[in-house]
């Protein structure tokens, strides 16, 4: 599966977005789908993910409460909607799918090109 995330711009801190996931062919159930995000000079953070059988989520504590997870199974995309952006949630968000149940960027096999999203006034 190619993944491929798209969405991400230039807000104001405040502000909301929704990036979205799409990937070349279809995310079975078993999957554990992920967003991660980069900033300049930093390493892979997690975000959150959602397992696909289940909708279970489980979210970062930075961006608990602001950012939701979501999927559509029948289009097989996932989404990220993000409220209340801030200045530190500037980065390259990335979408990834593994099979684990995991935090760890490692553990995802699959990448998605990511989606640059800054928040600045």
């Amino acid at each position: 599966v190619q993944l491929q995330a798209s969405g991400g711009g230039l807000v104001q801190p405040g502000s909301s977005l929704r990036l979205s996931c799409s990937g070349s062919g279809r995310i079975y159930s078993s999957a554990v789908m992920a967003w991660f995000r980069q900033a300049p000079g930093k390493e892979h953070e997690f975000v959150a993910r959602i397992r696909w059988s289940t909708a279970r989520t489980l979210y970062a504590d930075s961006v608990k409460g602001r950012f939701t997870i979501s999927k559509d199974s029948a289009q097989h995309t996932m989404s990220l909607q993000m409220n209340n952006l801030k200045p530190e949630d500037t980065a390259v968000y990335f979408c990834a799918r593994g099979i684990q149940w995991s935090w760890q960027p490692a553990d995802y096999n699959d990448w998605g090109r990511g989606t640059q999203v800054t928040v600045s006034s």
